[in-house]
């Protein structure tokens, strides 16, 4: 809330927030779902970076290692909150990309994993809100 305040003094209203992951132990970033309601609170649009949270930085050595394995289900999870929308990486070859590789999409299956992201999507927003408390 702090940082939003000081663009808002500023009068930069034009604002979205970023999910990416928090530092947890070593080597591991988390994405702790609750936080997700937090963030939207603001009143800005809340985007997910899916690919940023599957780091594992350092995991090899001199780079950080990923999980691509999980970019279908770490999306899934954070389009469940009711998000703006997700930021993600895609390359044709992911082992040969400069940057964060082991976390990125393969670009051929970027038109599949969009068309089910996008399905979900429209499903989570139609609900209703349910008051739980």
């Amino acid at each position: 809330g702090n940082i939003i305040k000081k663009f808002e003094v500023f009068g930069n209203k034009n604002l979205f927030l970023c999910e990416r992951g928090t530092s947890f132990g070593y080597n591991n970033l988390v994405v702790d779902m609750l936080g997700f309601k937090v963030m939207k609170k603001f009143g800005y649009p809340l985007v997910f970076d899916v690919t940023h949270s599957l780091q594992i930085p350092g995991g090899l050595g001199d780079s950080a290692a990923g999980r691509r394995g999980s970019i279908c289900e770490l999306g899934l999870a954070g389009l469940s909150q009711k998000i703006a929308g997700l930021f993600l990486e895609a390359h044709p070859e992911p082992e040969q990309a400069l940057c964060d590789g082991p976390c990125t999409l393969r670009l051929n299956q970027l038109e599949p994993f969009l068309k089910q992201i996008m399905a979900a999507d429209d499903l989570v927003k139609s609900f209703e809100p349910l008051d739980t408390a």
